[in-house]
């Protein structure tokens, strides 16, 4: 049996917000917009995309599951990012770690890598 994965559905307060967010940081647009859901991706076909959904309660602890982002330029990336919304975070990484934790206007941590040739890399 073949399995894609398909959305990331993310818990969200202010969808809108959210996904205008997220689209920025990725260059994904809106592919779908309702009250109660907002989906985005590169393009209908492309997968996997994040679907927005709201929730009444607020995030309390540390994601179980987080985004981890590879760019060209780690340190251009995190600036841009912080200017898009996003904060530093302190999760336990500690002063020598390889990454920069950073969470979303909603407070979800996400990582931005060092550049990455390979999944193993």
């Amino acid at each position: 049996m073949a399995v894609r994965l398909y959305h990331l559905a993310v818990d969200a307060h202010d969808l809108p917000r959210q996904a205008r967010f997220w689209c920025a940081v990725l260059d994904w647009r809106v592919l779908f917009e309702a009250e109660d859901e907002i989906v985005i991706g590169a393009d209908e076909t492309a997968w996997p995309g994040m679907c927005f959904l709201p929730v009444p309660e607020s995030k309390t602890v540390k994601n179980r599951l987080h985004l981890d982002l590879a760019p060209d330029d780690q340190a251009a990336e995190v600036e841009r990012l912080i200017a898009l919304g996003a904060r530093r975070v302190d999760v336990g990484q500690g002063p020598d770690a390889t990454f920069a934790v950073l969470a979303d206007p909603e407070g979800n941590e996400f990582c931005v890598l060092r550049p990455k040739r390979t999944l193993t890399d």
